[in-house]
């Protein structure tokens, strides 16, 4: 093997062994914080402030209306900060978000997406990146670590009525006692590694020509940790992590992905602890595991091996990449911000080779459940799971059992809403953009490389990742709106679907395993989850990728 080869395989080991080693302590964290009566001071205080009972134990209906209220709150508060900037202080005199950027931006950040149809350094001041985006990218990500935890609770919990828990606490602990004590650590690791943070304007530097370039500074470092440590992704700057502040050198990008993986790896043990069978939590590890790894070898294989004699003589495609990182670097970037709802890049995915820009838009299609996002790839995992279960009750005509809960008419209706949701957003939103005026005037290049511009730019949005083709010109009053509502209707139709199934999972009974129950922790069930996962997005997006990469690849 070349010296490039055992690089990546280096980096990726190394990667791995880290996870690993936090894997233990921080997902046993994790269910001591979701599970434990006590309330810490500081959150007392909230709750007393925001008037609300922490204590009470909610049904899922309610659980899901607090969390739209808050939802709702949050994106008219960041919509109102976008649209009033020019009016507050730190705004480095920039002016206000135009109301199609600001009600994209304001549905982006609320929905866990970060999708950003503008460049962060020149429109956005330090308030709205500080008071807006930044809070956002804590509450947004705890949100979705809110309600993994209430499905976990449906399956741990016996006749209760619906009660899944309190919206309120989870959201609280999850920023204060996970998401914050951890995006400060991150913080300071990479400000000491070179990420900038300083609330600096626009400041005058001498380029190596001897010429005069206007750099902004900013709070990066504090924003990078939180953007990818809650999967949220975004940017303080146009270039994203490919930027030098943002992302400096080898080890602060092998760290940043750590981030990005680390509580999405973590959580299946909180699964295991809290149904009190860490067998099921290792296997729904395996399946998360063995999807990343299989995405990182390929995307890294198509852009080592990129076709061609350029790429050849660089030792893989470098277009859109930076030299600092590398191929190998950039695919394993990929693979782990596609499989997680990150919209953070360190290359320009539109420069891709035409297999990985496929394999990476065929990442997002899973759901992204390789590990996923903060608290949606554990559920949406966990939903495959339960399709995985019900497709091998089938097969032996017995009704289908999961952790003790049977899987009938009701609940299957509920995972089948919540599987063909994704799908039907992307390819009707799709199906319009190609066929109206609006949409296409986005598209910068026909014929099937520009299909897959918009067909990223959709999935991207519904399965709230945030990033993005940049040869769609997206920022457009009809993509912003139309985006915008793709990141609304993916975050929120999913959850209703999957709080509604926590309900009536924890309203059953457990039934005591039998001789015929199917047991779910075992390599079997592994392989079956896997590949369920694979054959639903390739029986849905086959024909549409088709059209798009697998035709410009065999081109």
């Amino acid at each position: 093997m070349t010296t490039a080869v055992w690089l990546a395989l280096g980096q990726v080991g190394i990667l791995v062994l880290a996870l690993a080693v936090v894997h233990h302590p921080l997902g046993a964290y994790m269910a001591h914080v979701y599970t434990t009566p006590k309330h810490l001071r500081a959150e007392r205080a909230f709750y007393r402030l925001a008037k609300v009972d922490a204590d009470a134990d909610q049904r899922w209906s309610a659980y899901l209306l607090s969390l739209l209220g808050f939802s709702a709150a949050s994106l008219l508060f960041l919509y109102a900060l976008a649209r009033l900037q020019h009016f507050l202080p730190w705004n480095l005199g920039f002016g206000n978000f135009d109301p199609a950027t600001a009600w994209n931006t304001a549905a982006s950040f609320v929905a866990n997406t970060n999708w950003q149809s503008y460049s962060g350094e020149q429109l956005a001041g330090h308030l709205v990146q500080m008071s807006g985006l930044a809070v956002q990218n804590f509450v947004s990500a705890a949100v979705g670590m809110a309600v993994a935890v209430a499905l976990v609770r449906g399956f741990a919990r016996s006749g209760t009525d619906g009660r899944v828990g309190n919206f309120w606490a989870d959201l609280v602990r999850g920023t204060l006692r996970i998401l914050l004590p951890i995006a400060v650590l991150g913080a300071v690791v990479l400000m000491v590694a070179g990420v900038i943070q300083n609330l600096s304007p626009h400041d005058a530097v001498t380029t190596l020509t001897g010429g005069s370039q206007s750099a902004l500074g900013g709070p990066v470092a504090s924003q990078e940790a939180i953007k990818l440590l809650g999967t949220n992704g975004g940017g303080f700057f146009s270039a994203n992590s490919a930027h030098p502040f943002e992302n400096p050198n080898a080890f602060t990008n092998l760290f940043e992905v750590f981030l990005l993986l680390l509580i999405p790896f973590a959580l299946p043990r909180t699964f295991g602890l809290m149904v009190d069978d860490r067998r099921q939590g290792w296997a729904i590890l395996g399946v998360m595991g063995g999807l990343w790894a299989g995405m990182v070898a390929l995307i890294t294989w198509s852009e080592m091996a990129g076709p061609g004699l350029v790429p050849q003589l660089a030792g893989g495609a470098m277009e859109g990449k930076e030299v600092r990182f590398g191929p190998a670097a950039s695919a394993l970037f990929v693979a782990s911000t596609t499989g997680t709802s990150t919209g953070a890049v360190n290359a320009a995915h539109d420069s891709l080779t035409a297999p990985g820009g496929g394999l990476a838009l065929f990442n997002m299609m899973l759901g992204e459940v390789a590990p996923g996002g903060v608290g949606s790839g554990l559920y949406g995992m966990l939903i495959v799971a339960i399709l995985a279960v019900f497709i091998a009750g089938l097969m032996v005509g017995r009704t289908p059992e999961y952790l003790g809960k049977k899987i009938g008419r009701q609940e299957m209706t509920l995972v089948a809403l919540y599987i063909l949701t994704m799908p039907a957003i992307v390819l009707v939103m799709t199906g319009i953009s190609v066929v109206v005026p609006a949409g296409l005037d986005g598209i910068s290049q026909a014929g099937p490389h520009g299909l897959t511009e918009v067909l990223y730019g959709f999935t991207s949005g519904a399965n709230n990742n945030g990033s993005a083709f940049a040869g769609l010109g997206a920022a457009t009053p009809y993509y912003n709106t139309m985006i915008g509502l793709a990141m609304l209707l993916g975050r929120f139709v999913p959850i209703a679907f999957v709080l509604a199934l926590a309900g009536r999972l924890a309203s059953q009974r457990a039934v005591p395993p039998s001789a015929g129950t199917l047991p779910t922790y075992k390599p079997m069930f592994v392989g079956l989850v896997g590949g369920v996962a694979l054959i639903v997005v390739g029986l849905t997006f086959i024909p549409v990728l088709s059209l798009g990469p697998i035709v410009e690849s065999l081109s």
